[in-house]
């Protein structure tokens, strides 16, 4: 799939469906990394003036008109409800989005660097929760493997906290880290090595230390 060629022909059809009241649309996602494979998904963004309840209907015909349906995901909502979306949330959706149309420079106000730490202590505790549980209760190879490449997301906004700099792209991360950091990065990218245990273990000292260092 020409993702360029489809977005091109996603945007042209939601313009004409909501006209004026098109406020944004973009990409996230694998797609938006360059880093998708040939069944990814396409995570779309539609944001509108307002969405109004007749707006589904809409919106899915338009869905249904286009190549590729099946694998369409993504984020809808109206421009009041965007902007005041929890700030730590909205610091990784503005980074994330490519814009197709319209921009999303109004959110650039709405979150700050400790909404950025807070999405890191978020993110940690989540990972650390699942982890825990599953390595209690679940005992899932499969699950244990999700969070480690879920990490890839705390881990960019951990280094944007450090740094200031958004890094979009798994790999183009993976460059810019050393110790702990890049060995959970490339499990996530490439598999984890050791036992069932050593990975959960590696994965909540990880977690835990982020939890520490941000916390509130």
């Amino acid at each position: 799939m020409d993702i360029r060629h489809w977005m091109d022909g996603f945007t042209a059809a939601v313009r004409q469906a909501f006209g004026g009241r098109v406020y944004c649309i973009g990409l996230q996602g694998s797609r938006a990394r360059g880093e998708a494979g040939p069944d990814s998904d396409i995570d779309t963004v539609v944001i509108l003036d307002r969405w109004a309840p007749g707006d589904w209907a809409r919106y899915g015909a338009v869905l249904d008109s286009l190549p590729g349906r099946e694998r369409v995901c993504g984020f809808v909502s109206g421009r009041d409800e965007l902007l005041c979306w929890d700030a730590a949330e909205l610091f990784g959706f503005y980074y994330d989005t490519v814009p197709w149309y319209g921009d999303l420079d109004a959110l650039k106000t709405r979150f700050t660097m400790a909404d950025a730490r807070r999405a890191v202590h978020t993110g940690a505790c989540g990972i650390y929760h699942a982890c825990a549980h599953n390595r209690l209760h679940e005992k899932s190879a499969d699950l244990l493997c999700a969070l480690y490449k879920s990490a890839f997301f705390t881990l960019r906004a951990a280094y944007f906290c450090r740094t200031g700099r958004f890094v979009r792209a798994k790999r183009d991360l993976l460059s810019l880290l050393d110790g702990d950091e890049r060995a959970i990065l490339a499990a996530g990218l490439d598999g984890a090595s050791g036992s069932f245990a050593e990975q959960s273990d590696r994965l909540l000292a990880w977690a835990g230390g982020l939890i520490r260092t941000y916390t509130a």
